[in-house]
């Protein structure tokens, strides 16, 4: 029996079917894998404007039982890719299940959560499809909000917690940690071994600076969150930055979420899981409204942060908006407006709307949640 060549078989897998009088029939897992494929893009609508026919999908096991069409379900074909592809590959054919097709028994089929590994693209898909779960496959989609979250508040803790250690003063350390290192000390101390002819300064006697914690005035970060479909990865970085944030000296946090209307989740900070299972993801949007809420949340205009985190898409009125924003950084608050926030930082929003609010004194752009830990940390420090 001869050793299918893993070149044609990549050909074959790339190419399609029509393939096949030229690269030969694939064996195996590499079939295995074409079928996997074929479940889930052979239902492109791609396809059929193209004029290819979506031929029947079929098992390893069912090959030599004809021609007709294999029963694949969901669960067999999660069990395949799981079987068959790599870590990321899984995710990927993951979230295009559940975002591209909106095959939504990945996450609303009780066998499919059972054994369903949680990563961040199914909490995505859970958000966004819980209320067509009865309480039974709701508790099951839990474990994935749990898991998920629990990992995110891992990751985040460190770093978000980090940006309040302390600002760094002048005196000299013996803690030679990399985030204390003093570039220019550094450079002064060992101007003696500068080399003219390789332009370098060697370094003998490295300086580090020692940080310090000052007291603290208490301030107020206010993040309203726009809850809207197409923020949900910000959704969700918002709830764990929150709760990182959550009870660090010197800060009083708030968290409201918004659409149309506005509730305030600052109660539900301490369990972000608890949090994300009550957003409503979807509707419209009035951000006017939402940031004329939390400007009534305000103490000390000057010890206040409010952070928009929106796609700037204002379905309600525009210039009470800019008005509401104008009002806040006159008197003295710190106004953000994030167009994303989480790990990736990139945003997609409505640019004039954006340019808009940036005219009158907001600060516009899109963070990682360890960079609006920084410059709130920064603000306070002051």
């Amino acid at each position: 029996m001869t050793t299918p060549d893993p070149g044609l078989e990549r050909w074959r897998l790339i190419l399609g079917a029509p393939a096949e009088g030229c690269t030969g029939p694939l064996t195996g897992d590499a079939a295995d894998r074409d079928a996997a494929l074929g479940w889930l893009y052979g239902r492109d609508p791609d396809l059929e404007r193209r004029g290819v026919r979506r031929g029947g999908i079929l098992r390893s096991g069912d090959r030599q039982g004809g021609d007709g069409p294999s029963a694949l379900t969901t669960v067999d074909w999660l069990d395949d890719v799981h079987r068959l592809f790599p870590k990321e590959t899984i995710e990927r054919l993951e979230r295009d299940a559940v975002e591209r097709y909106e095959i939504h028994e990945v996450v609303t089929d009780p066998a499919v959560l059972e054994r369903i590994e949680p990563n961040p693209t199914l909490l995505r898909a859970v958000l966004r499809t819980k209320h067509l779960m009865n309480p039974q496959v709701l508790a099951l989609a839990r474990r994935i909000v749990e898991e998920v979250v629990r990992e995110l508040m891992r990751r985040m803790a460190t770093e978000v917690r980090q940006a309040f250690h302390g600002t760094r003063s002048r005196r000299p350390s013996r803690m030679r940690q990399a985030r204390n290192f003093d570039f220019h000390g550094t450079i002064r101390a060992n101007l003696a071994h500068y080399r003219p002819e390789e332009k370098r300064v060697y370094i003998e006697h490295p300086r580090f600076m020692s940080r310090t914690r000052r007291h603290l005035d208490q301030w107020q970060l206010i993040l309203l969150v726009d809850q809207s479909g197409s923020m949900v990865g910000s959704v969700i970085h918002s709830a764990v930055t929150a709760a990182c944030l959550w009870g660090l000296p010197g800060l009083k946090t708030h968290l409201i979420a918004f659409d149309t209307d506005v509730v305030d989740l600052t109660s539900d900070v301490t369990d972000p899981v608890e949090l994300l299972l009550k957003v409503q993801l979807g509707g419209g949007t009035n951000i006017a409204r939402a940031v004329d809420y939390g400007a009534g949340l305000i103490e000390n205009p000057r010890r206040a942060i409010v952070a928009v985190v929106t796609d700037f898409y204002e379905g309600g009125d525009e210039y009470r908006l800019v008005a509401a924003v104008r009002q806040m950084v006159q008197q003295g608050t710190q106004v953000l407006g994030l167009a994303a926030l989480d790990e990736d930082a990139t945003p997609s929003y409505d640019r004039d709307m954006a340019q808009r609010l940036a005219d009158v004194g907001a600060h516009v752009g899109a963070m990682t949640p360890g960079q609006l830990a920084a410059f709130v940390a920064e603000r306070i420090g002051r």
